[in-house]
């Protein structure tokens, strides 16, 4: 099982109350570090970050070289170090003083990366992690460890994973909660949409999410290249790039617009948004058609005249958007969805009904007490039954 990032701001906490250290687990570019920096805010939570992977071995030496007496740093309660400005050594006079400025506020130590760094800063980082505890100095109680890595291939659902990683030691694998993380379209969109208060804007430029609410799948594709590819943090810096973009003269957002999207996104990708750019395209989302007002589980009428009238190949991709960002398993959710479903040609139909199989709202439908959700599960069972070698 995997959790999404709406899911992980109430697990992440709960493990740290627990006094135990949470890993959390997830492809590159979902969101990790976002996910850290937000718990942190909801805690109230001083901050600091160490990218395990830049690190090298000997730096939570802490190397005492003969320094005079003002270059030493005194705690209250637990020791002295030698402000050497590299390494751990920094980061640790930080949090120590901060520990010790504001007692009883939470610190969070976030060690990103964590096994792509070397086996030998791994083994070294064991004690911090594990026994809170670096040579003679003890971290305070206000610190709380998390740690975050991408896959690697000996862990379970992850077989197949490609990254330049050292699997972790197993110590580390049994003294820390491993909390795998999923990309969720509908909670990112949901944040895309919030306003940043110190940018005054929406996180996620207009365009983007209008793009992604159409085609979900092109937040994070399953089919991936070996170069660039879109992910959530991707999509956040062709967004900072757009709103700044956007400001400057018609003829030179054409000249760089490309370029932009496709440093962040690879061609194809970048291809496929500038071209909804160009063209504006105005045309449904899975929140057009299922938060509509009036509620139900019936498409409003000038809403289904517009569905109705788009190309199938649209419709085919409005359809897999929804499976992605709706949950049409929900009463008038399954009404709607069994309209739009049905007004899509069989073919259509046939491929989305393949692929709802492959997950467990099939179940979710058959267990149902709704009529709505009962008339989806017998409208799926009928189409699956399709011969289209007879059309």
């Amino acid at each position: 099982m995997a959790l999404s990032f709406k899911e992980l701001l109430t697990a992440v906490p709960v493990v740290l109350r627990g006094g135990n250290v949470p890993n959390i687990v997830g492809e590159a570019g979902i969101g990790k570090s976002a996910l850290v920096a937000e718990v942190a805010r909801q805690m109230g939570a001083t901050l600091f970050t160490t990218v395990v992977s830049l690190s090298e071995k000997g730096d939570l030496a802490i190397p005492v070289p003969p320094l005079t007496s003002e270059a030493y740093v005194e705690t209250e309660k637990y020791g002295s170090l030698a402000d050497v400005q590299y390494g751990y050594t920094h980061t640790l006079i930080e949090i120590i003083e901060t520990a010790q400025a504001h007692p009883g506020r939470p610190i969070l130590w976030f060690l990103d990366e964590f096994n792509r760094g070397s086996q030998a800063v791994q083994s070294e980082l064991m004690n911090l992690v594990l026994q809170r505890q670096i040579n003679s100095l003890v971290l305070p109680e206000e610190v709380k460890l998390v740690i975050a890595e991408n896959p690697d291939e000996t862990m379970t659902g992850f077989e197949n994973a490609d990254y330049g990683v050292i699997a972790g030691d197993a110590a580390i694998k049994d003294r820390t909660v491993r909390l795998v993380m999923k990309v969720d379209v509908a909670d990112w969109l949901a944040w895309a949409a919030e306003e940043d208060a110190q940018k005054q804007r929406p996180h996620i430029h207009d365009l983007i999410q209008r793009y992604l609410q159409e085609d979900a799948t092109q937040l994070y594709p399953a089919e991936r290249g070996d170069d660039l590819n879109p992910t959530p943090r991707a999509w956040q810096r062709v967004s900072d790039n757009l709103f700044e973009l956007l400001v400057l003269p018609e003829e030179t957002q054409r000249a760089l617009v490309f370029d932009l999207v496709a440093g962040d996104l690879g061609e194809v990708a970048a291809q496929r948004f500038v071209q909804f750019m160009q063209t504006n395209q105005e045309t449904l989302t899975p929140m057009d058609i299922f938060v509509s007002q009036p509620w139900g589980p019936v498409v409003p009428e000038k809403v289904m005249q517009t569905y109705q009238g788009l190309p199938e190949v649209q419709k085919l991709a409005l359809l897999k958007s929804t499976l992605v960002a709706i949950d049409v398993a929900q009463p008038d959710n399954a009404g709607r969805f069994a309209q739009i479903l049905t007004a899509t040609a069989k073919d259509g139909q046939y491929a989305i009904v393949k692929q709802l199989a492959a997950g467990d709202v099939l179940e979710k439908l058959y267990d149902a007490d709704d009529d709505s959700a009962k008339a989806l599960y017998q409208l799926i069972t009928k189409v699956a039954a399709y011969d289209l070698s007879e059309d």
